[in-house]
């Protein structure tokens, strides 16, 4: 076969494949059309979502800010005039802060933002002495997918129980916190609370075990420090 004949023999097949893919386009068109549709529907859904995750998530940050700023702001000093920003007691700054942690954690529930912000509306309400709502919100919390925003909350809300004579619901929280630790509540920590229940509840023994035990486990750390001081004799 010369050369001329085999050029028009693959050019006659390329016509075929093209004749063949036109065909199939004309008897599927509306498919086509369906498909390339739908394939721009749902790049325009992932880009509006990603636009108002950003536009969310921003904002959840300035409102948590704003609130964590009244959280920290200063109180006035006697003698001293008031300066902008400042509050005259330290629970009208809780109230104040509790009802812009309470707005984000309405808004942004669904962020981090907002679960970080029930967790200060449970401590400032209990701040404001008002257990039932601190413990509620501090629940919340301590079901989060973080774990260690989960184990800041179980310890404020075994801190909550053992002030209102729950010490059983406080020891079961201490004991979860021990068996499960995270960065912002290492075992250390719950132990050292734990101790401080027991002894405070007239359980001298129990609470020299866990304090001996932390001091073995952290004996260059804080709390090891703590809990070395805490066995030490009385002078």
């Amino acid at each position: 076969m010369d050369t001329q004949t085999r050029h028009a023999l693959k050019g006659d097949k390329l016509a075929k494949a093209t004749q063949s893919s036109m065909d199939w386009m004309s008897d599927h068109r509306s498919n086509v059309v369906r498909w390339s549709i739908a394939g721009g529907a749902v790049l325009v859904v992932v880009i509006a979502a990603l636009i108002f995750w950003n536009v969310s998530n921003s904002g959840a940050n300035d409102a948590l800010g704003a609130a964590m700023d009244v959280y920290d702001a200063p109180l006035v000093q006697p003698g001293v005039p008031k300066l902008s920003g400042e509050y005259d007691t330290s629970a009208e700054r809780a109230k104040a802060a509790n009802d812009r942690f309470v707005a984000v954690a309405k808004k942004y529930g669904w962020l981090p933002q907002g679960s970080q912000a029930q967790y200060f509306a449970g401590v400032t309400y209990e701040d404001l002495g008002q257990n039932d709502k601190a413990e509620a919100e501090l629940k919340e919390a301590a079901g989060s997918w973080n774990k260690n925003l989960a184990n800041l909350a179980k310890l404020a809300l075994a801190g909550l129980y053992r002030q209102t004579n729950r010490q059983d619901d406080a020891i079961k929280l201490y004991n979860q916190l021990i068996a499960k630790p995270s960065d912002t509540v290492p075992a250390t920590a719950a132990q050292l609370n734990l101790a401080d229940l027991y002894a405070a509840a007239g359980k001298q023994q129990e609470a020299r075990l866990l304090w001996a035990k932390v001091k073995d486990a952290d004996k260059d750390g804080a709390a090891g420090a703590i809990a070395a001081q805490k066995l030490a004799p009385a002078q």
